[in-house]
């Protein structure tokens, strides 16, 4: 399920120190980004961000929720998303550091990918 749109522009407006932050429905789910990058996704209005080898100890509170997942053909694939704690919505300077450690991931994975042709 996507994320209302209330919780969207909440989300927004607590990720605003970080810059203009735009969403996008695609998956069935809400993709958050800063200049183009998906740092997060929304679901059922939960707040997920990027997770990489880097930043993983930044997110540690989060391994006690299960990745963002999928089923495809009866088996269940973990993304590289991990939930932000609920308290974290209530604490703005933490949920945008949270926010800016999974921005970094994104940019990260972003790097690695080959260049699209234009």
């Amino acid at each position: 399920m996507v994320a209302s749109d209330d919780f969207v522009a909440f989300l927004a407006g607590q990720l605003a120190p970080l810059g203009r932050i735009t969403t996008r429905r695609m998956f069935g789910k809400t993709g958050v980004f800063l200049g183009g990058v998906m740092f997060g996704m929304v679901t059922e209005n939960t707040l997920y961000v990027r997770v990489d080898d880097l930043n993983r100890v930044t997110f540690k509170e989060a391994e006690a929720f299960p990745p963002l997942n999928y089923e495809k053909k009866g088996e269940t694939i973990d993304l590289a998303f991990w939930r932000v704690p609920e308290r974290l919505l209530d604490e703005p300077d933490e949920l945008v550091a949270w926010a800016r450690a999974a921005l970094g991931a994104a940019r990260r994975v972003a790097a690695k990918r080959p260049a699209r042709k234009r």
